[in-house]
């Protein structure tokens, strides 16, 4: 399986959710970005695993991601991923953040960066591709479920 990093991308209204030991976090309504890293066992098989957990509040959450994962409001409208061995998820969460708001000390940490969620009150996918492109990376973009469907406003 193809190791390498990804974004989720979610769309959710404006909201509180308690997010684990950061406590309760107010989010704006818009699109957030999380940049995660596949680099374990199983690779971008991790992908699959978060749309597994989508929706399942009886789950305990593992990462912050989960607890947007689980909570109804959050919806998933695509993955972005380009298969690497090189850790580059702090360095794309860098890029990122150049135009995106980040969530501090969401989903980092276990590195020194500001956030690895950002946020946009617009979709962002060209500047996703963009950042990917930035690091010599070449993307692929999953919609996951539509719209509709996730209940994306």
């Amino acid at each position: 399986m193809d190791k390498g990093i990804y974004c989720l991308v979610l769309k959710n209204p404006a909201c509180k959710l308690r997010v684990g030991a950061l406590g309760i976090l107010s989010f704006a309504a818009g699109w957030h970005c999380y940049v995660g890293s596949a680099l374990g066992p199983g690779g971008l098989v991790r992908l699959e695993r978060h749309l597994r957990i989508k929706g399942h509040q009886d789950q305990r959450p593992q990462w912050h991601i989960d607890y947007l994962l689980m909570d109804p409001r959050f919806g998933v409208a695509y993955a972005v991923s380009a298969p690497t061995t090189e850790r580059l998820e702090c360095r794309l969460a860098a890029i990122l953040a150049r135009e995106g708001t980040g969530v501090q000390k969401f989903g980092c940490s276990d590195c020194d960066c500001l956030s690895h969620l950002l946020f946009w009150n617009r979709d962002p996918r060209d500047t996703i591709v963009a950042a990917f492109s930035d690091l010599g990376l070449r993307s692929g973009i999953k919609t996951i479920i539509t719209p509709k469907r996730q209940g994306i406003v």
